[in-house]
Formats: structure tokens, sequence, C-alpha cells
């Protein structure tokens, strides 16, 4: 019952104003299903990949979509999430290497998420003049993508509204496109590597479609700007929580190993001193 709140509650948010997929997902699948994380990403970036898909035809109908720079942000992109997959999946095999994924996993969804506060340096022109620069600003978003499966609806937004030309509607129906061929690649690379909690990714959708077709409905009527803030909000509080998380997963497994250790040394060190002799 809980996933399925959890899957509704998101893809309303993603239907909504095209953000919250990746913030959401990775720290709700960590903290209540009790997932790793390289399955809460990839699992994630699946579920996202589906909403996604759902809601991007009511802004390709809307036609607010800009091609042009679409391409180019995949472009950059596309090579930067690779890139992060595959130093998510490195860092996971490592042993020990859990507690401290997921201390970075916080890390990056709340200050990825905190850039929605950063005050609007409006450059309009700059995307129409220096086109061949938005590839490389997409690599880092697509990095920061493989590796946490979040980025793309935050940080793509705040590049588009900042650095384009483009109205707010059409920023929202470009990023989510956006986002969502990285969920299809990132979610299909996880897949075949088998790092998706498949009883966890059902319970998802049975919440998350109903609540993305919902939120692609209301959005015509619902200011985003402010339900983003309270998104971003939500996510830094995730992403914080994560990091405490973490930190106490990886200070408590040396405690746990220590405490047998030293009640073996205990048993050793009785075993091998001197027994007193019996009195005749």
């Amino acid at each position: 019952m809980t996933q399925l709140f959890v899957g509704f509650a998101i893809a309303l948010a993603v239907g909504l104003t095209g953000v919250g997929g990746g913030s959401f997902t990775v720290p709700a699948l960590l903290l209540f299903a009790g997932l790793s994380a390289g399955e809460a990403v990839g699992t994630a970036f699946v579920f996202a990949a589906i909403v996604r898909l759902v809601a991007a035809p009511f802004y390709l109908f809307r036609r607010q979509i800009h091609s042009r720079y679409f391409w180019l942000l995949l472009r950059g992109a596309v090579p930067g999430l690779l890139a992060g997959t595959l130093v998510l999946r490195y860092m996971t095999s490592v042993r020990g290497g859990n507690s401290t994924v997921v201390i970075i996993l916080g890390a990056v969804l709340a200050l990825s998420s905190a850039i929605t506060f950063v005050p609007r340096v409006r450059n309009s022109e700059f995307a129409v003049k220096n086109s061949q620069w938005l590839p490389w600003l997409a690599f880092p978003i697509g990095v920061e993508s493989g590796f946490s499966s979040a980025g793309a609806g935050a940080l793509g937004t705040v590049l588009l509204l900042n650095y384009s030309e483009m109205a707010p509607a059409q920023v929202v129906g470009t990023d989510l496109l956006f986002g969502l061929v990285l969920a299809i690649i990132g979610g299909i690379f996880h897949w075949t590597v088998g790092s998706i909690s498949l009883a966890v990714l059902f319970p998802l959708l049975l919440g998350g479609l109903p609540g993305v077709l919902l939120g692609c409905l209301l959005s015509r009527y619902i200011p985003a700007q402010r339900l983003r803030a309270v998104i971003a909000v939500v996510a830094i509080c995730a992403g914080l929580q994560l990091v405490v998380s973490g930190v106490k997963a990886r200070f408590s497994k040396p405690a746990e190993a220590a405490t047998p250790a030293s009640g073996n040394r205990l048993l050793t060190s009785a075993s091998l001193s001197p027994r007193p002799e019996k009195q005749q």
C-alpha cells in the first residue's frame, strides 16, 4: 500500500511539473523499500521512463517541445549518463560501498534540488548565440542522472530557463522529453545487468500511472513554479535523510564487526591463561 501511494505522489508531481522522478523515487526506495543503492537507482530509472512516456504526449500535442535544444542536450547528456552509470556500478561492487553510495546520493539529490532556489541569472540569448556549448553543459547533468537517476528535471529546467529564449511551458515539455530519453537509456542498462526490483516496480507503476495522468490533466490549471518549490524542499529533506542514514550505516558496521572480534580475543585469552591447580 505504501508503494502504491509513493508511486501515485511521485507521478503526480512529474505530470504537474515535469520534475521529481528520481529526486523522490530513489530516497523512497532506499528508506522505505530497503533496496540497495544500485537497485534503487535502476528501479527509479525504469519507473521514471514509463511515467514520463505517459506524460510526454500531452506536451507533444501542445507543441511545447524545442527539438533543436532537445537534441543538443542529448548529445552531451548521453555520454555523461553512461559515465555516471559505470561509476555507480563500480562503487556498489566494492565491499562496503553501498553506504558510501547512499551518502553521495543523498548529497547529490539535496544539492541538485537546492538549485531550484538559486536566483535566476537570465541570459536568454546565450543558447541562440552559443548553442555549441549546450552539449558541454548537459554532460554533467547526464553524469548526475546516471549516478542517481535524478538531475535531468531540476538541472535541465534551470539551464533552459536561464540560458534560452523558451517560455516556461516549452521548457517543461522539452525537459520532460529530455528526461524521458535519459531514463529509457539508463533503465535499459540497469535492466540488462539485473539491478532492478520488479517486486517494488509493479506497485509503484500501479499507483504511478493514474497519478501521472491526473497531473498532466491538472497541469493547465495549477502554477508549476510554486509546486516546484515545494517539491524541491521535500527532495532536499529526503536527500539529507539519506546522508544521515548512510553515515549511520557506515559507522555501525565497524562497531558490529569489532564486537565479535573482541569477544573472540577474550575467549582466546581465557583459554590460554594458566588454570589454578586443584588442591589435593
